[in-house]
């Protein structure tokens, strides 16, 4: 049966990169230079970030295209300059970090604006957003199957949740992976990943995207999802009363995300008045319509619904180097 699941989920996932790839394209556009955006972001963001570009350049063909997370990484590795995107846009430190020499140094790009603690080293990509994660639930699952609410990661591995917890899979998302990094840190990675076998057994599906717990918790196919806090605010400021934010005593985990421009398209100023529009101006905007964790030294915004004072848990040696090491031993 999760077989059958699973192969369904993919064929959905499919279909809605196929939709994307329509949805993007831009009529009326013979004749202009082209820009091609590859993201890894939620779908409302996406409409924001491509609707806002295409208002500001009308002189622009600008494209936008989903993909996965480690999609994006791997295409831009194995294709390097021969692959389409121009700008790779909110894509997690590490898989820009894995990608990094097909990315240009941003050498005009004033930094400074960000705080410096999330400003990376290699000045090959600006910060984005800070994305926490949390734990959802479908109340009224729950409720219609006479279920407490879980108030620990140990009450997930109770029998009666079988079936109806929904995770991004840390090898696709980056989502995903925010929770075996900070349950390694928070626990020991033996006991981490004990865990993840016992939890396992209850999981309806780990999804590709981080998007996909959302997706089942919405569905209700699930009652419990771990997923993107952002999300989860904006589907219950869209009017769902059934979503629940919880955070467990660990915290909340988190990723950093950014943007960069490959080194192929670096000398084009089309593609350079895009991103640094995208970088500054939109990214500004996604931080204050989805994404309020400060990245911007003189900006703090605010998001209706968005749970403040969390506590953001331990996400230590987040680099690329231990992220392929714990993933080797990922095997669900």
């Amino acid at each position: 049966m999760k077989k059958i699941i699973r192969i369904i989920s993919v064929m959905i996932a499919l279909a809605s990169v196929a939709a994307v790839f329509s949805a993007c394209s831009n009529p009326g556009s013979a004749g202009k230079e082209k820009v091609v955006i590859w993201t890894s972001g939620e779908d409302y963001k996406n409409e924001y970030y491509l609707n806002e570009c295409r208002k500001k350049f009308p002189e622009y063909d600008i494209e936008l295209i989903y993909l996965k997370s480690s999609d994006i990484a791997a295409k831009v590795v194995e294709e390097g300059d021969s692959c389409s995107a121009d700008v790779i846009l909110s894509e997690e430190y590490n898989y820009l970090e894995k990608c990094s020499d097909h990315l240009a140094v941003l050498s005009d790009f004033d930094f400074s604006i960000f705080l410096d603690a999330i400003v990376p080293e290699s000045k090959k990509y600006t910060p984005e957003v800070k994305n926490g994660g949390c734990v959802i639930l479908n109340t009224k699952v729950l409720s219609d199957k006479g279920l407490a609410e879980p108030e620990s990661y140990e009450d997930l591995l109770k029998p009666e949740y079988k079936g109806l917890i929904s995770m991004p899979s840390p090898k696709s998302s980056g989502t995903g992976y925010m929770f075996l990094r900070q349950l390694t840190n928070e626990w020991g990675e033996d006991k981490a990943f004990e865990y993840f076998d016992k939890f396992s057994e209850n999981v309806l599906q780990y999804t590709s995207s981080g998007s996909g717990p959302v997706k089942a918790l919405e569905a209700r196919e699930v009652a419990v999802g771990l997923g993107m806090t952002s999300q989860a605010v904006v589907k219950i400021n869209d009017g769902n009363t059934e979503l629940k934010i919880v955070f467990f005593e660990e915290g909340s985990p988190y990723s950093m995300y950014g943007s960069g421009v490959l080194k192929k398209s670096a000398g084009r100023k089309a593609v350079m008045d895009v991103f640094n529009y995208l970088a500054t101006d939109l990214c500004k905007g996604n931080n204050e319509k989805y994404f309020p964790d400060q990245v911007f030294k003189n900006f703090t915004p605010t998001v209706e619904g968005f749970p403040t004072g969390i506590k953001y848990g331990n996400m230590n040696n987040d680099t690329q180097a231990e992220k392929d090491r714990l993933l080797s031993k990922w095997d669900h």
